[in-house]
């Protein structure tokens, strides 16, 4: 199956999103190969979106939600995960794609060494669960989705299934867009749990949510 284009990405996140599912995200690595069917996702609309990490402006931080399309954007929440985002839009602009949760078609066996005593249907249900199945972290920050490198997206091979959007996960601004789409009656889909408000004190890393992008 052939690489997704660079153009691909460069749409505003909402209309990527449910394009992206069924695409597989291919992670090489010394160990080997692992590739992941999207199963789920979540747009993320920068300066327009409260919920987003680029909805104030550019930072160090999210600097590379700003860059070219098609690039990985990695963020800390929580003090102890990672999630991963695909950036959307023209360069200068700023949107991504929040990879919520896979099915593990390739490479299960490291996928279940990076997550120990998972079961196959939960290794990357989540997009912590994902982030650790694939073994991606802060140093993948950047990098390129569309250039043949470490981690690729690849086009689908079919998109004979129906498409279910709803509402955001666990953010506290904008819950309500209903930009979080899935493949209808897949089992890897993460389970919708609402926002929550933290209690005062506690150490979430994100400006605006815990897993927006």
């Amino acid at each position: 199956m052939p690489v997704v284009p660079r153009s691909f990405f460069s749409r505003p996140a909402e209309t990527v999103a449910p394009e992206l599912l069924g695409c597989l995200l291919v992670r090489e690595s010394a160990e080997g190969r692992r590739v992941l069917r999207i199963t789920e996702v979540e747009a993320y609309a920068g300066p327009l979106d409260p919920a987003s990490h680029g909805f104030r402006g550019k930072t160090p931080r999210n600097a590379v939600m700003f860059g070219p399309p098609g690039h990985l954007y990695v963020y800390f929440t929580y003090g102890m995960h990672f999630c991963i985002n695909f950036v959307c839009s023209p360069e200068g602009e700023c949107s991504a794609v929040l990879i919520r949760a896979g099915e593990i078609v390739e490479g299960a066996e490291l996928a279940r060494a990076a997550r120990p005593g998972s079961s196959d249907r939960d290794l990357a249900r989540g997009p912590a669960r994902l982030t650790k199945a694939l073994e991606l972290a802060r140093e993948d920050n950047g990098l390129d989705l569309c250039d043949g490198g470490p981690l690729t997206v690849m086009e689908r091979a079919s998109a004979d299934f129906a498409v279910v959007s709803g509402p955001r996960v666990g953010v506290s601004s904008a819950a309500e867009v209903p930009w979080r789409f899935w493949i209808e009656g897949d089992r890897t889909v993460s389970a919708y749990k609402a926002h929550k408000p933290r209690a005062r004190g506690s150490a979430a890393t994100s400006p605006t949510s815990a897993t927006s992008s």
